[in-house]
């Protein structure tokens, strides 16, 4: 694997990115698609394996949030990447319309107790930037509330790093067209129609506001210590091989391993 793959994706602390200049069906990074299939079937077995020993070291934790707007591939993603990863020391959270109970807390509280603990490894289907994403574009707050979350954020996942957490963040960025074809692909075939959420056409409708609002996420919370990933979604075997890279690549410079025990092996047989 190339050293420090994720900088083809990572976005710069400060940079302003401009999604209509990054195109949502780049595949350079994977110029044979058989290759790129076959790298990530060795990814998610490495994944595995991987998890493990962090596991079992219980010293620290990964976060990978997903973000994207819909049918971009969280789901997929997640299946993809960690479907060979065992469910001992993996959660998958799935971000939807808080609850009365959440909506009594600050925003960030039930991000907070989706966290993976020591030894996991914990994925944000959607997440904690929802407050960022649909608050700004739907208004569900007042506008300096809304700025105010931005660094908010940052010292939240600031506090995660510092305590042991790495964090990876990905944006699945798919086009508009893209997202039309798998929109009416799931109303063409009854076995995807539960997928299908009548809203999604109102967001649909906010496209161009949705981008403006991932613009200024990507330019105001991707930091040294959480930086966002750009992965382009238009096709799902390209997506699927840079985030299982991404995800492989970090884990190794983690280097988790198996502790060892404090007493010698060798003083006890059983019989």
């Amino acid at each position: 694997m190339a050293r420090d793959f994720a900088a083809r994706f990572r976005v710069a602390p400060g940079k302003r990115v401009q999604l209509a200049k990054h195109d949502p069906a780049d595949a350079s990074a994977f110029p044979d698609r058989q290759a790129a299939e076959a790298q990530s079937r060795d990814d998610a077995a490495a994944i595995n394996e991987w998890q493990d020993k962090l596991y079992a070291e219980g010293r620290r934790a990964l976060l990978v949030v997903l973000q994207g707007a819909d049918t971009a591939g969280k789901d997929g993603t997640i299946r993809h990447v960690f479907n060979d990863t065992g469910p001992l020391g993996v959660t998958v959270t799935s971000f939807r319309r808080p609850s009365e109970e959440e909506l009594a807390h600050d925003f960030l509280w039930r991000a907070h107790l989706a966290c993976p603990r020591r030894g996991f490894i914990g994925i944000f289907n959607r997440s904690h930037y929802e407050d960022v994403l649909v608050g700004r574009v739907r208004k569900l707050a007042p506008a300096d509330a809304i700025e105010a979350r931005y660094e908010q954020i940052n010292a939240f996942e600031k506090t995660l790093a510092e305590n042991g957490t790495t964090i990876l963040k990905f944006m699945l960025h798919i086009s508009r067209k893209e997202q039309g074809e798998r929109l009416q692909d799931r109303l063409d075939q009854p076995k995807s129609r539960w997928k299908f959420n009548p809203g999604d056409l109102e967001d649909r409708k906010l496209w161009d506001a949705y981008q403006a609002a991932y613009e200024v996420m990507l330019h105001r919370c991707s930091t040294p210590w959480a930086p966002w990933h750009v992965v382009p979604a238009d096709r799902k075997w390209a997506r699927n091989a840079a985030v299982a890279a991404i995800v492989r690549e970090t884990l190794e410079a983690m280097n988790p391993d198996y502790p060892r025990p404090d007493w010698n092996p060798k003083d006890f047989k059983v019989d």
